[in-house]
């Protein structure tokens, strides 16, 4: 599913209230009737148009090939008129000062990549725009349909490949002569030095891609290529993936007058898998080399990397149950493999990217949920474990760089706050763990080359993102961009109150509640609760939410309502320890954990506990339901945006990890589908859902509105022809956000 970027991916879910009347010496909040607003107040119009209340800060930046400066992309006009330059910067004294362009760029690349569109899957991940030679006196330029590869010495470019198919997944090879991509499902590469282009793989088609990825794997597995050069250049390991037996599902095309269709292959529960293996291929072209896997074929091949001797790389092979990991270490020229570390799990593995070999190619960092919590491991290639370097209840969240010269391996971590992401260090011994950034809130961590300095993207949840550098031991360097936004001060935003409650069997749940302008304890106020609640991520964190539902929440709590999040068991930050309750029976502990957060607000004196509603997306619109069907006692009026509505319509990957397979475990899903109560409505329902979405399809919403029709139930139904899974497009966000608040005013 989408997740929060992190993250990465946000999805949103929830109930509102419907209102029911109290009579008595009543002091009752009244919201707003309309979506009108006075001065100073937030209004849809304003936080989804341009330019951004969020503030803005440059896309593509990262550290130049030396370390020394950083680049990154400059947009100049708007509309028709845009047109991109490519700017470096000093990160210590902040001086710019433009490398590329925009004439010397729109002459590399007359049909510039695509914009990002609705889709999920790969589709969620923009193309690179620019990519920095080795040598760092080049610069690859991507386009739809073409690569150029810029001079910056003569600053002059060459066009490497053009034509009329799209090409995709361009990289460098690691030595600067060659260029790989993906085009018409098969890899090639060219040449920097002449253009001169040769196949690297031969009869791929859509349904059996070569080096190119499905739809499931990058959406569930976060993998986000299917092909890797080796440290020498000398040859390329390549994912084939074939699709012929994955069933597919017919995208309709509301625009079309003869009915239309995409097919999208998408595997469901109990459905065929595509068919993954790993081979390898010289450079140079030749025939691949297959590399075993195992006899088990209904598996994943979740990672794949090159050792830094470039004779071997390591797979990470998931069963189909992904309860146990195997790293396979092979041999790229005889394709024979042995595994030399398994990871088992009673319930699911989440499968990481932390794994960091040293350059001796003997050792490696590995990280590891077996406590609970994910940790950090050093061990040699025979798979015996050297060191534990991290421990404790809390957990490692990313590996941020790897320093061998100084033996320290930096890494973002919740050991202060599963609430915040600080950046930590510790040795590769286990010795002198510290914490390096101070800031309360949330640090994005991106390391120079040499593991000397970082850029440092933080926020908390009453600032937007700024970006400043530091060296690796937390002195601070400079200021990239302060991303100040003046016009906020207009708004008087109300702050984020952070607390936890405990549940009745004893577990700490994280809590935030935002409350209306001049609240005033005394009186009694509708609440609207935002949640998602699935795995993977989070609702309640202190960092700005660069989405503009934060706005909209500000907004809605300008007109009276209060807005409370309770992330649940099964959301992220908190271990596997705390995901695992949910495993097999989804919505079932987290609806328990959000009517715990409902009982607190029902204790609150200022709460109006007639007046409770529930909101969200994705995973958050399947809560919503659970919400409405099940705690209509609590809940009165629910807004589920792109809900699941029952897990036989969802992705293998995904739903197997949690609900594992069938028909072993068919009355489980039965029992985790909101269908099953939807005649137990009795609030107001709002559904809102995009009929081209590729991750949620629309016949999750049409399957629900047929129940309700037999109960003889009424919900309202917002469709959006051709959107995706989020709904993106402003025009459709505008009318979207419009409709759901005047929904909860009107309501609740």
């Amino acid at each position: 599913m989408i997740r929060q970027q992190t993250v990465r991916r946000l999805i949103f879910s929830g109930l509102v209230v419907f209102a029911l009347l109290s009579v008595g010496p009543a002091n009752y909040a009244q919201p707003s009737q309309t979506t009108a607003s006075g001065p100073g107040e937030l209004t849809v119009d304003r936080i989804f148009r341009a330019p951004s209340l969020s503030g803005h800060l440059n896309s593509g930046l990262t550290w130049m090939p030396d370390g020394k400066r950083l680049s990154y992309l400059e947009t100049i006009g708007a509309g028709k008129d845009t047109r991109r330059e490519l700017w470096v910067a000093d990160p210590v004294t902040g001086q710019r000062s433009v490398l590329v362009p925009a004439d010397k760029w729109d002459a590399a690349l007359v049909n510039p990549a695509a914009a990002n569109t609705q889709a999920t899957g790969l589709g969620r991940h923009a193309p690179p725009l620019y990519q920095w030679a080795p040598s760092g006196e080049a610069i690859l330029f991507q386009g739809a349909n073409s690569l150029a590869w810029y001079d910056l010495k003569t600053q002059s470019s060459r066009v490497l490949v053009s034509g009329t198919q799209d090409l995709a997944d361009p990289k460098i090879s690691p030595d600067g002569k060659c260029v790989s991509f993906i085009r018409d499902h098969n890899l090639w590469a060219v040449s920097t030095a002449d253009g001169q282009e040769h196949a690297l793989t031969k009869g791929g088609t859509e349904d059996i891609r070569k080096g190119e990825l499905d739809w499931v794997y990058p959406e569930e597995l976060d993998i986000t290529t299917a092909y890797w050069w080796s440290p020498d250049s000398a040859s390329v390991a390549y994912l084939e993936m074939d699709e012929r037996k994955v069933s597919q599902f017919s995208l309709l095309n509301f625009e079309s007058y003869t009915g239309e269709a995409e097919l999208q292959r998408y595997p469901v529960p109990s459905g065929t898998n595509p068919g993954v293996h790993v081979y390898v291929v010289s450079a140079a072209g030749g025939t691949p080399r297959l590399i075993d896997s195992g006899s088990e074929t209904d598996i994943y091949l979740a990672r794949v990397d090159w050792v830094p001797d470039s004779k071997h790389l390591v797979i990470q092979r998931l069963n189909r149950e992904q309860n146990n990991l195997d790293l396979l270490l092979a041999e790229a020229s005889s394709g024979k493999t042995t595994n030399i570390l398994t990871e088992k799990d009673p319930y699911w593995i989440n499968v990481s990217d932390d794994l960091r070999f040293l350059k001796d190619s003997k050792r490696f960092l590995w990280s590891s949920e077996r406590t609970g919590y994910r940790h950090l491991f050093l061990y040699d290639l025979s798979g015996k474990q050297i060191a534990q370097l991290t421990k404790g209840d809390w957990e490692v969240t990313r590996v941020d760089a790897l320093d061998e010269a100084m033996g320290i391996v930096y890494f973002t971590a919740t050991e202060k706050s599963p609430i915040e992401r600080q950046l930590y260090r510790v040795s590769l011994d286990g010795s002198g763990f510290a914490r390096i950034t101070k800031e309360a809130g949330t640090h994005g961590i991106r390391f120079s080359p040499s593991a000397t300095s970082y850029v440092d993207t933080y926020s908390n949840s009453a600032t937007p993102p700024r970006r400043d550098t530091f060296a690796a031991d937390g002195a601070k360097l400079g200021t990239l961009e302060e991303d100040k936004v003046p016009e906020l001060a207009e708004y008087h935003l109300s702050p984020v109150e952070f607390f936890t409650i405990k549940s009745h069997d004893g577990a700490t749940l994280h809590c935030s509640i935002i409350k209306p302008p001049h609240f005033d304890p005394s009186k009694k106020y509708p609440v609207i609760t935002f949640t998602y609640g699935g795995p993977h991520a989070q609702v309640v964190l202190d960092a700005w939410s660069r989405s503009a539902i934060f706005l909209w929440h500000q907004m809605m709590a300008q007109k009276g309502y209060i807005i409370f999040s309770l992330d649940n068991r099964g959301s992220a930050g908190r271990g596997h320890a705390f995901e695992e309750p949910v495993h097999l029976h989804l919505g079932s502990q987290e609806l328990a954990d959000q009517r715990e957060g409902a009982a607190w607000l029902r204790e609150q004196s200022y709460v109006d506990p007639n007046r409770i509603g529930i909101w969200g997306w994705s995973y958050g619109g399947h809560m919503t339901l659970h919400a409405m069907f099940e705690a209509g006692d609590i809940y009165k009026v629910g807004f589920a945006g792109g809900p699941v509505t029952d897990w036989h319509f969802y992705d293998t990957i995904y739903t197997e990890r949690y609900m594992g397979l069938l028909p072993k475990n068919e009355q489980n899903f039965k029992d985790s589908s909101p269908i099953k109560n939807a005649g137990n409505l009795r609030g107001k329902l709002l559904i809102a859902h995009g009929t081209g979405d590729d991750n949620v399809h629309y016949s999750n919403t049409l399957s629900l509105i047929d129940e309700l029709v037999r109960h003889g139930k009424y919900a309202e139904v917002m469709a959006f022809p051709g959107r995706g899974h989020g709904v993106s497009d402003p025009p459709a966000q505008r009318i979207l956000w419009e409709r759901v608040a005047k929904f909860f005013t009107d309501n609740l």
